[in-house]
């Protein structure tokens, strides 16, 4: 009698498990379908007549020992087709070749400026330092502050500037589209965007006053009034965050003046963020925490998810088909093919191969390692290295 009872017990344990990771599947599904058809009004680069008229505009690049990339870079902005702009960067006291690079750059046109980078202060961390010394420098009537990574279509600053006056916006941050070369780019980024993209919700509640808890803009490409970025204090607000563009949104989520949004874009700005696994996980681990900082739960909640995506539920798939458990093997392939289709679609929104999405389930379990690392370094006190300095998240 009490064999039998354990059976009944362990069959609809079992049973409730599979239901668990079944559901898991299918919100993640759901709410990324919804995010998706919300998420993707776009940004096109596209060619403007001779007489397009624009507000000047003041490109503002940080740069701290980027001399793999600055070049292509600083080059691709100058070829803008924008019809009143300058280029400004900033070498934040770069250790490498960055600075020889963008002296010789300068001596070859006058568009752009190089701002030597003054020693880190107490309380700043480096990328919102560098902005702020920028900024100081530049005079247009309007900034786009974008990162060394990137490389610029030629009409994509024009483009984004004329979409953010048309639609009476004071920022408009985009997406970039991404370039993966390696193996563990394409295994690793799409569901590190994903998890992001998920967090967040659909990127069209930025612009939802209402929305006040729906806040982001992409660091690599981010439009905004000079105006508005001096009401709100502009970087100097955010001095001590790592992850200043969220930090930003989050500002002016608060502020309530002024609209904002953050779009995807096409032909606008390709960025490689990161090379190899070492640069994701150290590029990723700095960010995850300060995104659900003074969020607990919502941390808790997430990785909870992610790890039900994977492994819970690829571990539990292959375990119910070794032991011929049909019926449930059945439901939990259904709710994991309904995921599975969905990283497809957003995959291909995206602009990137929906082949990719083969990769889901180790790149959601890495995922998963990413925001427990990085909540336990800060949590610690210990921090995360980035550039050559040390952040423990209380610049």
């Amino acid at each position: 009698m009490a064999r039998s009872r354990a059976t009944c017990f362990d069959a609809a344990a079992l049973t409730a498990i599979v239901f668990v990771l079944v559901v898991v599947n299918l919100i993640f599904a759901a709410r990324g379908l919804v995010s998706a058809r919300r998420s993707f009004d776009r940004v096109v680069g596209r060619e403007f007549g001779a007489d397009v008229d624009l507000p000047q505009l003041s490109i503002v690049v940080p740069a701290r020992n980027e001399e793999r990339q600055i070049e292509s870079c600083v080059r691709s902005l100058l070829c803008q087709h924008h019809p009143a702009f300058e280029v400004v960067v900033v070498d934040d006291c770069s250790e490498d070749a960055t600075r020889s690079i963008l002296e010789r750059l300068a001596s070859q046109d006058s568009r752009l400026k190089v701002v030597a980078g003054k020693p880190l202060p107490a309380g700043w961390v480096g990328k919102p330092w560098a902005l702020v010394q920028g900024v100081a420098v530049a005079r247009g009537e309007w900034l786009l502050f974008t990162d060394a990574d990137t490389f610029h279509l030629p009409h994509g600053a024009a483009s984004v500037h004329a979409t953010a006056i048309q639609h009476g916006l004071d920022v408009l941050s985009v997406l970039t589209e991404q370039d993966l070369e390696t193996l563990a780019e394409r295994a690793l980024m799409p569901s590190l965007f994903l998890a992001i993209l998920w967090g967040t919700g659909p990127i069209a509640d930025v612009g939802d006053p209402g929305k006040s808890d729906v806040a982001l803009f992409n660091g690599q490409y981010i439009v905004i009034s000079r105006d508005a970025y001096d009401a709100i204090g502009g970087h100097a607000a955010v001095r001590g965050e790592i992850a200043e563009d969220l930090e930003l949104a989050r500002a002016f989520k608060r502020d309530g003046r002024f609209r904002i949004a953050l779009m995807a874009s096409q032909d606008v700005a390709r960025t490689r963020m990161y090379r190899s696994l070492s640069e994701i996980w150290h590029g990723f681990t700095k960010n995850f925490a300060l995104g659900v900082r003074g969020r607990p739960r919502d941390a808790a909640v997430g990785i909870v998810g992610l790890t039900c995506l994977s492994p819970l539920s690829p571990v539990a798939l292959v375990w119910l088909a070794a032991t011929a458990q049909w019926p449930l093997a059945a439901a939990l392939a259904l709710g994991m093919a309904a995921s599975l289709a969905l990283v497809a679609y957003q995959l291909r929104l995206m602009r990137l191969s929906p082949a990719l999405s083969v990769w889901f389930p180790i790149g959601i379990a890495y995922t998963a390692v990413v925001l427990v690392s990085s909540m336990l370094l800060f949590a610690s006190g210990r921090g995360v290295c980035w550039r050559g300095r040390r952040y423990t998240g209380n610049a």
